[in-house]
């Protein structure tokens, strides 16, 4: 079930909260609020036509304001991922950011799109614009940066979420969102089941609070290897360096292809024979296992306990500290450009 909007609805820092509904004529219903621009629940039908919320959330919007929430379902910007100890060099000048996850910045730092209240525009029955525009100087990041997500449900059951953003000062940029799935539905107790298949040769291996080394290894040999499809935890406990770091797989892996025509990832679930497929026009893809979900409350959707794995994230993405790794894709939007990306969650049935 969707949660209420009454539930959403509220006033923060004089601008209106609520939760809007998109349904596609195949059944198929997201809900989203302009609170983080979050994605709070997706209802895909299963392989017996059972409608099935696939993302981890909340039934209210006090709920996603608690400290430390885990980023639900958010709009992840200015900077999606880490910067090593929160600072950058651009054009000669350092700028220092917030420092929120140890001693890095993490998905735009105290002050992130995540908790930020976007202007929302109801299109029609399947689509919903979000507009945010962060100001100069904001988390430390320089440039008035005037962002636009744009969330699509189709009538094939894809869920496509448009970027575009615009600044009138060079600054970083790296926009994602941070829905946690799990094809099982949301609530069941793992996803190491879940069946997965990433189209990548190469990942970033990290250091210990999880900034890329720098260089991209290659996945043949290790429990990173997914491009033949696998269980989710086939691999996940074997004593591996980099799953000691990550606690489990919290990693950017390097598209081999990114043209938004073919997938970049597949997973599938053997419960509800939901498959889904994810395209997307950027270079990396952070697979993350759930690996910090400790189901300490009891507050997600229909008082679930989301414990450790009972989801995984598919974060497509430029790769994590690029502003500090320049043989890494740059990140960098100057005035008179454009950015824009786009990334597509297509749901079927096995």
């Amino acid at each position: 079930m969707i949660p209420e909007k009454k539930n959403f609805e509220a006033t923060i820092n004089d601008k209106q909260v609520e939760l809007y509904v998109l349904k596609n004529k195949s059944g198929a219903e997201a809900a989203i609020t302009n609170y983080g621009g979050r994605l709070v629940s997706l209802l895909v039908p299963d392989n017996k036509g059972v409608l099935t919320d696939v993302v981890l959330g909340y039934d209210s919007l006090k709920s996603y304001q608690k400290p430390k929430e885990p980023f639900f379902g958010a709009i992840i910007g200015r900077y999606g991922n880490r910067i090593a100890k929160g600072k950058f060099t651009l054009d000669g000048k350092t700028y220092q950011l917030d420092i929120n996850d140890g001693v890095n910045t993490l998905h735009g730092g105290l002050k992130g799109f995540y908790a930020q209240v976007f202007d929302a525009k109801q299109v029609d029955d399947q689509n919903l614009e979000l507009t945010y525009i962060s100001d100069d100087g904001q988390g430390g990041y320089p440039g008035t940066l005037t962002v636009k997500v744009t969330y699509t449900l189709t009538d094939d059951n894809a869920l496509k979420i448009a970027y575009h953003a615009t600044t009138d000062k060079a600054t970083v940029v790296n926009l994602t969102n941070h829905a946690y799935f799990n094809l099982n539905g949301a609530g069941s107790p793992t996803i190491t089941d879940n069946i997965l298949q990433i189209n990548a040769d190469t990942f970033n291996p990290v250091d210990t609070t999880l900034i890329p080394t720098g260089v991209l290894q290659p996945v043949k040999g290790t429990p990173f290897d997914f491009t033949t499809a696998k269980a989710i935890g086939k691999d996940i406990d074997v004593t591996d360096e980099q799953l000691k770091n990550g606690k489990g797989y919290d990693h950017n892996f390097v598209i081999n292809k990114n043209d938004g025509k073919q997938p970049i990832a597949i997973v599938s679930s053997p419960q509800t024979g939901i498959k889904m497929e994810v395209y997307t026009t950027e270079p990396g893809v952070q697979f993350y296992s759930g690996n910090f979900l400790t189901g300490a409350d009891h507050d997600g959707k229909g008082g679930k306990a989301y414990g450790l794995r009972s989801a995984f994230c598919l974060e497509t993405q430029h790769f994590p500290d690029s502003p500090n790794q320049p043989k890494f894709p740059s990140t960098e939007l100057k005035p008179g450009q454009v950015y824009h990306t786009e990334t597509t969650y297509k749901f079927l049935t096995n």
